[in-house]
C-alpha cells in the first residue's frame, strides 16, 4: 500500500518520546542503572539511545537478551525510572505553540506511544500537554497489558488510537501519525495511516525516509504547516 499525505487532515496521532519530548536523558540514565542492578553489562550510550521510542522489550531482545533476562532488566530500569528518570525530560521547544495552533485550526490531537500508558499520562500531565489533547488524559494511548515485564508493540497502541479517532467521527483517510522513529511509520502504515516524520528525535539519518514517512518536518512550526496546509 502506497500512502500519501491527506489533502485534509482532521486527526493527528502524536508519538511522545523524541517527538513531543526529549526524554533521552532520563531514559538512558535509568537504563544504565537498570542493566547494572540486574547484573548485566551496560551497553554504550549509543546503543542505549536506540532504546528511546521503540517498545522496550523489543530493544532488549534486539541486543540478545532472553525474554526472562529482558524482564529482569526492564523491572530494574523501571524502579529507577519511576524515581529519577521520568521527569528528566523536556518538551521540544516550540511544540506547545504548534499544538495550540493545530487545535485552533480544528485538528483533533491524540497521543500514541509505546511507553506504558500510566507513565505516558503522568508525563503528559506534568508538562501540561493534556490541555491540547481531545479528552485531556483520555487522549493518551500507551502500551498496556504488560506480561513478564514486556509490553505490547506500537501497532496495538496505534490501533487503539485510530479506533478513538474513528469514534470521534474521523475518516481513516484523514488521520496522520507524527513520529520520530521507523516503528512509528510501520505501525501506522499497518492501519493505513501515513506518518509525518520529525527530524529532532532519535532516528538515524535516512531512517524515516527508508521506513516510508510521507513527509519530513524539521521544526514544530514546519510540522504545523504540513498538517494544516
Amino acid at each position: 500500500m502506497t500512502l500519501s499525505l491527506p489533502r485534509r487532515i482532521t486527526h493527528v496521532l502524536l508519538d511522545l518520546d523524541g517527538t513531543l519530548t526529549d526524554s533521552a536523558p532520563g531514559i538512558i540514565a535509568s537504563l544504565r542503572v537498570g542493566f547494572a542492578d540486574a547484573g548485566f553489562d551496560v551497553p554504550t550510550d549509543t546503543v542505549l539511545r536506540t532504546f528511546v521510542g521503540p517498545p522496550l522489550g523489543a530493544s532488549m531482545t534486539g541486543i540478545g537478551l532472553s525474554d526472562a533476562d529482558a524482564a529482569l532488566a526492564i523491572a530494574a530500569y523501571r524502579r529507577d525510572f519511576e524515581v529519577h528518570g521520568m521527569f528528566d525530560n523536556s518538551v521540544v521547544p516550540g511544540f506547545p505553540e504548534a499544538l495550540a495552533e493545530l487545535r485552533a485550526a480544528g485538528v483533533t490531537l491524540l497521543v500514541a506511544t509505546a511507553k506504558p500508558e500510566h507513565y505516558a499520562r503522568q508525563i503528559v500531565e506534568h508538562f501540561g500537554l493534556d490541555q491540547y489533547l481531545e479528552g485531556g488524559l483520555d487522549g493518551v494511548h500507551g502500551a498496556a497489558g504488560e506480561a513478564a515485564g514486556l509490553v505490547e508493540g506500537k501497532e496495538v497502541v496505534v490501533e487503539r488510537a485510530v479506533a478513538h479517532a474513528l469514534a470521534l467521527g474521523a475518516d481513516v483517510g484523514q488521520i496522520v501519525m507524527v513520529g520520530d522513529r521507523e516503528h512509528d511509520v510501520h505501525a501506522a502504515a499497518h492501519h493505513g495511516v501515513p506518518t509525518v516524520g520529525v527530524t529532532w528525535g532519535y532516528a538515524a539519518p535516512g531512517e524515516l525516509e527508508a521506513a516510508g514517512a510521507v513527509a519530513i518536518a524539521a521544526t514544530p512550526a514546519e510540522l504545523r504547516k504540513l498538517l494544516t496546509s
